[in-house]
């Protein structure tokens, strides 16, 4: 199994990007919170990874710190909740809301993630709270969507518009719901801003509802 990678950064369209290791370009879908993180194409950085094995594809997952691939990891033990659910649930809520989430017994702050209904977030809540009861999350306030969002690393794309609304419809959200999102944040940032923010102010909305 593959469990951390290192390398240039080559492409990066959100949740997909593509880091080049010895010559080989890994293909690696990861979380909005991790893409946050990265630093420009061009530049050098460290995944932690999970691979899943199916019949049909070899799938790797990336997470910029260790204590979102432990969440991932223990989100896809949970009943009914693949690792494209699991990335969607870690795109639009930081490590430590969703600890902070599951320990209140928070289902509100569940449900408004896309594809989690009232029965998947009672059945996280149940299945999650013990394990979730010793969890790390030292470094997890670094992901939170709170954050001042021009902090989002430079990308250079030809449409951010664009880019972000594929990017919430890959995570789950309906094609109208990420329109009008992507609409509202573009108007609320200002026209010229970077897919990343327009992505991160989307999910910030959305989620708080």
């Amino acid at each position: 199994m593959i469990g951390r990678l290192k390398g240039e950064l080559l492409e990066k369209h959100p949740p997909q990007l593509v880091l080049d290791v010895h010559g080989v370009g890994y293909e690696i879908d990861a979380s909005m919170n991790t893409f946050y993180r990265l630093p420009n194409v061009g530049g050098t950085v460290t995944l932690h990874t999970h691979m899943v094995v199916r019949e049909d594809a070899q799938l790797l997952y990336g997470f910029y710190e260790r204590s979102e691939r432990s969440l991932f990891r223990t989100l896809i033990k949970v009943n009914g909740v693949g690792p494209k659910l699991a990335l969607t649930i870690l795109s639009g809520i930081s490590v430590n809301e969703f600890v902070q989430s599951v320990q209140h017994q928070d289902t509100a702050a569940l449900v408004r993630l896309p594809g989690v209904g009232k029965k998947t977030a009672e059945r996280l809540i149940i299945e999650m709270k013990d394990k979730l009861q010793d969890f790390q999350f030292a470094d997890a306030d670094e992901f939170t969507l709170t954050d001042d969002l021009g902090s989002a690393p430079q990308v250079t794309l030809t449409d951010h518009r664009g880019e972000a609304e594929s990017a919430l419809v890959a995570l789950g959200y309906k094609p109208v719901q990420a329109t009008k999102a992507v609409a509202q944040a573009e108007k609320a940032l200002g026209v010229g801003s970077t897919s990343e923010e327009l992505i991160r102010a989307s999910l910030k909305s959305m989620v708080q509802g």
